[in-house]
């Protein structure tokens, strides 16, 4: 198996696995329980992802990672909207463990501006809008430069979303591994 639990110990950062709870868009939990993996590739870009962002002063609190299909048919039946989630028929990047919902926390674990909440789907969330404060557009610029540092690709239409570059590369995994 190439996916690799993330964690608070050994990768300094703060987990709050959206789908594990009802604090998600579906409003009940997805997943069975709260933990956090990645593709072993993806494990590696997220850890000096996190380098970068310490010697800034900041940690990554991470939403979402490795998505089963499972889930992503349970996603996919409750909001079918391809400018948001992936139709689970072609395959989503989390549910080949290489994508990550994420958001930057100061020192005090406070999370920075970003101007939306983490799965707004709305265009506000996109990367670029000009309908959110100037300081939450300075937060995004700054997650994006460290992510894309990091050898991420970002997802236009979410602030939050990071992806590993040639998606299709990578198998899809269910809910058995």
């Amino acid at each position: 198996m190439n996916l690799v639990e993330i964690t608070p110990d050994n990768h300094d950062i703060t987990l709050n696995i959206a789908y594990a709870t009802t604090d998600n868009f579906t409003g009940a939990p997805v997943y069975r329980r709260s933990a956090c993996y990645l593709h072993k590739k993806a494990e590696k870009c997220l850890k000096k992802a996190s380098r970068y962002a310490k010697k800034l002063g900041y940690r990554f609190k991470i939403y979402d990672a490795f998505r089963p299909t499972e889930a992503q048919w349970v996603l996919w039946s409750h909001t079918p909207d391809p400018m948001f989630l992936a139709d689970p028929r072609r395959g989503s990047p989390h549910s080949r463990g290489i994508a990550v919902d994420l958001t930057l926390i100061d020192e005090t674990g406070k999370d920075l501006e970003m101007g939306t909440s983490f799965d707004t789907f709305h265009p506000k969330s996109h990367h670029g809008s000009f309908d959110v404060s100037p300081e939450a557009q300075r937060n995004r610029h700054l997650l994006m430069g460290i992510m894309t540092l990091s050898d991420w690709d970002f997802y236009q239409n979410e602030w939050w979303h990071y992806q590993l570059f040639n998606s299709q590369d990578y198998p899809l995994l269910s809910d058995s591994v």
